[in-house]
């Protein structure tokens, strides 16, 4: 089996262990904005995503060289997962002292113990979830994605529909998935036999800390980017235009949720073949072809973002979330680039260049909040989704520069343009609907396939190949 072909049969393993998953977050988008009004949903966003920058900060980040190292097999497996859960262990001691703060911003009164709560068995699911990857086992990574979600979704409908307990089950639903994911992983891949506290070194915790501490403000400069938007666009607009603008983000965000199950499989293939002679060529083929699928399936969302938002979201006049889709659009633009992003970040992970990862995304951080000061003010949510395309797109710009003298792939930059400029123009007629709107993205849409159709096709010759 060649590099191409491993690469692809993990892709399938992680697609169709997840697709059942993927379903799920649909009818989970609709079960939200159904049982929610635009002022809990805001709420529950924001604790969502609070704790996205929590786990980071309190795990040192380990999660990722539970991945960067768990792989390498210079260091033991037991020194690499006991150094992880024990630095979460001390994190998570350090939260539990500081987390009645919480209760001093008026958003988290009332939700700081469930804060802390979700942030404990959400940092110990995702060290589990990346150390039973590195280990290989992808079958089991996979299934572990649909039973989590469908949990998620049984919890929901029995906190949520039943229960009817509003923000609480919401959380509540999260924490269950994540601790019974957690008690499954560790029995199934028998992680306790790798925990050992012996094994923990000041040695190891010092290099896998080197590696990993960067990636720290790496996520909150990601956070920053991705999610300040919500606060920005709640204290100039208000909770209920920042619920529209949340349930809005869902639509794009599916296509970050596919080009996940590819970036899991990808991460694994770049570091088992970091020393690979034709690593330039492998990483050329792929980043060719992940490219090209990722502007034609981003243009598949903007032909049908209004019949999408119709379906996921709930339909009543009165919460709003249908105007939702005259965000989408610009969202979508920047999924692209936050998804090129998360492609660029896998050469820093090989090259283990942790700070030039950090370094890039100060910039799209920088960006996101110049903008979101100027454009919300006066355009409100539009601003707030103007202001993150154009801070993935000035984070990629450079990064995709400073990846490619790391390692000298193609990266098809007049190609990348066109599709943008594509796009762009299809984003503008989904929102403000001309004459005959749905003829004009079709063709747009059957030129951007036509124009991706040569790099994906011989990346999938190269599937095809016999292994050498």
């Amino acid at each position: 089996m060649n590099k191409y072909q491993k690469l692809a049969g993990n892709t399938l393993i992680f697609a169709i262990g997840s697709f059942g998953a993927k379903f799920l977050s649909f009818f989970l988008i609709r079960l939200y904005t159904g049982c929610l009004n635009t002022d809990e949903y805001s709420t529950a966003d924001l604790l969502y995503q609070t704790v996205n920058v929590l786990y980071p900060i309190v795990t040192l980040s380990m999660a990722d060289a539970v991945i960067r190292f768990g792989m390498d097999k210079s260091f033991d497996s037991k020194a690499v997962y006991t150094t992880a859960i024990t630095s979460t262990v001390m994190g998570l001691a350090v939260l539990a002292l500081l987390s009645p703060l919480f209760n001093l911003f008026d958003m988290y009164t009332g939700y700081s113990f469930l804060l802390y709560v979700y942030c404990y068995f959400s940092s110990f699911r995702q060290i589990a979830s990346n150390f039973v990857r590195a280990k290989g086992y992808v079958k089991l990574f996979a299934v572990d994605g649909i039973i989590s979600t469908l949990t998620i979704v049984i919890f929901n409908v029995i906190f949520l529909v039943v229960c009817k307990m509003g923000v609480e089950g919401y959380i509540l639903s999260i924490i269950l998935s994540d601790l019974l994911s957690f008690i499954g992983l560790t029995v199934i891949a028998g992680l306790y036999k790798y925990l050992d506290i012996k094994y923990f070194t000041k040695k190891i915790f010092k290099e896998m800390l080197k590696y990993s501490a960067p990636l720290i403000p790496t996520y909150v400069l990601w956070w920053v980017t991705s999610a300040s938007d919500r606060w920005f666009v709640i204290s100039m607009k208000g909770e209920a235009e920042n619920g529209i603008y949340s349930a809005a983000y869902k639509i794009p965000s599916l296509l970050m949720m596919f080009t996940t199950l590819f970036f899991q499989a990808w991460q694994m293939s770049a570091i088992e073949n970091r020393n690979d002679k034709g690593l330039s060529k492998f990483y050329s083929k792929v980043y060719g072809a992940y490219s090209s699928l990722l502007m034609v399936a981003a243009a598949g969302v903007i032909l049908f973002v209004k019949p999408l938002t119709y379906i996921l979201v709930d339909n009543d006049p009165e919460k709003n979330y249908i105007f939702g889709y005259h965000y989408t659009p610009i969202l979508v633009i920047a999924m692209i680039f936050q998804c090129l992003c998360q492609f660029a970040s896998s050469v820093y992970n090989v090259k283990k260049k942790s700070m030039n990862s950090m370094l890039t995304s100060i910039i799209a951080a920088v960006v996101n909040i110049i903008l979101n000061f100027l454009l919300i003010p006066n355009y409100g949510a539009y601003g707030a989704a103007i202001a993150t395309a154009a801070a993935y797109m000035s984070c990629f710009a450079v990064r995709i520069f400073d990846v490619t003298n790391l390692i000298n792939f193609k990266a098809y930059h007049i190609r990348t343009v066109i599709n943008t400029a594509l796009i762009g123009v299809m984003a503008y007629w989904a929102i403000t609907e001309p004459k005959l709107v749905y003829l004009r993205l079709a063709i747009l849409f059957v030129i951007i396939a036509a124009l991706n159709f040569g790099a994906i096709l011989s990346t999938f010759k190269k599937i095809l190949a016999k292994a050498r």
